[in-house]
């Protein structure tokens, strides 16, 4: 499985997906975990890391076991 490089802390799972007519086991990342580590990795501002992460990473594809990132809702 491909993973996303300094983001293990932000792994939340795995996740089997189609891939054409193959499964495929792919690594699932929590974006909001993503944008913490920025924040404290790189000195990145909230905005600053999640505008890297949609454009750097979200929209990436690095092959047929390219990792998920999910948004989850900590709603009320």
């Amino acid at each position: 499985m491909k993973k996303w490089d300094g983001f293990d802390i932000a792994i939340i799972g795995t996740a089997s997906v189609w891939n054409g007519n193959e499964r495929v086991d792919v690594l699932v990342y929590d974006v909001l975990l993503m944008v913490k580590q920025l924040i404290v990795r790189d000195g990145m501002t909230e905005d600053e890391a999640v505008e890297y992460i949609d454009f750097n990473i979200e929209n990436a594809y690095i092959g047929k076991d390219t990792p998920v990132i999910v948004w989850q809702y900590h709603g009320e």
